[in-house]
């Protein structure tokens, strides 16, 4: 007996857990763009799920309220990005130093790729959930252990990156004073575009470390 044949319908159709998660990724990137964009106080469920193409109450029965939502976008995207910076990370590991000029182009490498990470739109979303946290005690109890995490994780990649030892007294420090200071050059970027001079400071700071480090 010869089985029907599928409708076009049928045989394309995807499944609904796929169109959950694809409904929940253009929420999260909406957010995103509408917190650099507009900031914290101008982004809004209304104008997320407009951007996003996805019904109001679809957005809400996943994300009922915009604290839900802000915290859920920045989560997903600060994530993303720690991908990104990982695998830029893991190809730099792979390329063998076998010269104190290599070290130190390795060193200047790894640092400019952090600066560049905490210039990106993703930073400035992040910064703009922390300075309402500051006032929102609700918003604070969600985004503190994010923060928390997203801090550890850093520093133990950029710990690693830079081949920090820090068994070694003052190197968690220096490890940390790297970052401190990306996220000062990250936070000077939402005034200004200041590349140019984030570049010089970075190719000092690198040759600090080289000194430091080696």
């Amino acid at each position: 007996m010869t089985s029907p044949v599928q409708s076009p319908a049928h045989a394309t159709r995807v499944p609904q857990a796929d169109r959950t998660r694809a409904m929940r990724a253009r929420l999260l990137e909406a957010t995103v763009d509408l917190l650099v964009e507009r900031g914290f106080a101008g982004t809004s469920t209304t104008l997320v799920s407009e951007r996003a193409g996805v019904s109001r109450g679809a957005q809400l029965h996943h994300f009922p309220t915009k604290n839900d939502l802000v915290v859920a976008a920045v989560e997903h995207l600060t994530e993303r990005r720690g991908a990104e910076l990982a695998a830029a990370f893991d190809t730099l590991s792979a390329e063998p130093v076998a010269t104190a000029t290599g070290r130190r182009t390795r060193l200047r490498s790894v640092v400019t790729m952090l600066g560049d990470h905490f210039a990106s739109p993703v930073f400035a979303a992040a910064l703009e959930l922390w300075v309402a946290a500051r006032t929102d005690p609700a918003l604070l109890a969600a985004v503190a252990p994010l923060e928390q995490r997203v801090g550890r994780e850093a520093h133990r990649m950029t710990a690693a990156a830079l081949g920090a030892d820090e068994s070694r007294p003052g190197v968690r420090e220096l490890v940390q004073a790297t970052l401190d200071l990306v996220r000062g050059l990250g936070l000077a970027s939402t005034i200004s575009d200041d590349s140019a001079r984030r570049r010089r400071i970075l190719r000092e700071w690198a040759d600090v470390l080289d000194k430091e480090l080696g």
